[in-house]
C-alpha cells in the first residue's frame, strides 16, 4: 500500500467501522479518546482535505467528534458541509417517506427485536439483534421501493437495510467534494469498511485514486488496498498526520 503522502492525498472516511468499532446499536459506539484529536491532525496535515463520508447524520458524527467539526457528509449525501463551513440539507428528496413511516413502525411493533433508526431524510432497519429477520426487514423495504415509483431505493450494510431517497450516494459525495477547495486536484483516497463504501471505492479509483477496505477483502471490492481493523486506521491516519510530505 503506498505512504501516505499529505501532499498530494484528499482523504475520504467512512465513520462506523472504519473509525470507530461497529456497535450493537448506532448510538452504543465508543470512539477512540484520541480520535478527534488525530482526525484534527491528518486534516492539518493535508490542508482541510480531510472529510467523514457517512450514513449517519451530521449531528450525530459531530457529538461524537466534539468540538471537532470536519467537512461531511451524512446520509450517504443528504446532508453536506463543506470546508468553508456552508452546509445543505435535501429535505424535498426525503419527502416520500412520510408516507412510509406509519408501515414501517407497524413492522417494528410486529418484530420488536428489530431497531428501527428514524434519521428524517432516511430510514433503517437494524437487524444484528434479530439476523433471523433479514429476510423480513428486506422483503418490506424492496416492497416500499417498488411502490415509490422510483422516488426511494434500498441501500445495505452490515445487518441492516435502509430506505433512502434515489440518486445519492458516497461515490457522489467524493465527486462532489473534489469539485471544491481544499480538495480539488488531489488524488482521493476513500476508506470503509461495508457495502456502501464500494460506491465511495469506485468513484475514488475512476478519478485517480484509490480505495482502501477496512477488516477483510472480498473479491468482489472495488478497494485495492487492505487494513485489517480500526486500531490500523487510526495508526495510517497518524502516519499520515507526523510523516513529511513526499517529494
Amino acid at each position: 500500500m503506498p505512504q501516505p503522502d499529505s501532499a498530494s492525498m484528499a482523504v475520504f472516511l467512512d465513520f462506523d467501522g472504519t473509525l470507530v468499532d461497529i456497535a450493537a446499536r448506532p448510538e452504543a459506539v465508543q470512539p477512540a479518546s484520541r480520535l478527534p484529536g488525530l482526525l484534527a491532525q491528518a486534516s492539518h496535515s493535508l490542508g482541510g482535505a480531510l472529510a467523514i463520508v457517512s450514513g449517519r447524520p451530521l449531528a450525530q458524527i459531530d457529538a461524537f467528534l466534539a468540538p471537532l467539526q470536519l467537512p461531511a457528509a451524512g446520509l450517504h449525501g443528504l446532508e453536506m458541509r463543506w470546508a468553508d463551513g456552508r452546509q445543505f440539507r435535501d429535505e424535498q428528496a426525503a419527502a416520500p417517506l412520510a408516507a412510509v413511516r406509519g408501515e414501517l413502525a407497524e413492522f417494528i411493533d410486529h418484530h420488536p427485536d428489530v431497531h428501527l433508526e428514524d434519521k428524517q431524510l432516511s430510514i433503517a432497519l437494524h437487524y444484528r439483534a434479530a439476523p433471523q429477520r433479514e429476510a423480513a426487514c428486506r422483503h418490506l423495504i424492496d416492497r416500499l421501493v417498488a411502490d415509490s415509483a422510483g422516488q426511494l431505493t434500498r441501500l445495505d450494510g452490515k445487518c441492516v437495510c435502509e430506505l433512502r431517497p434515489s440518486g445519492h450516494d458516497k461515490g457522489h459525495m467524493v465527486a462532489a467534494f473534489l469539485q471544491h477547495p481544499p480538495f480539488h486536484g488531489r488524488q482521493p483516497v476513500f476508506i470503509g469498511d461495508d457495502i456502501t463504501d464500494e460506491f465511495g471505492f469506485r468513484m475514488a479509483q475512476a478519478l485517480g485514486g484509490f480505495g482502501i477496505r477496512v477488516g477483510g477483502m472480498s473479491p468482489a471490492t472495488a478497494a485495492r488496498y487492505q487494513l485489517p481493523d480500526v486500531a490500523a486506521v487510526l495508526d495510517w491516519l497518524h502516519l499520515l498526520a507526523t510523516a513529511p510530505p513526499q517529494d
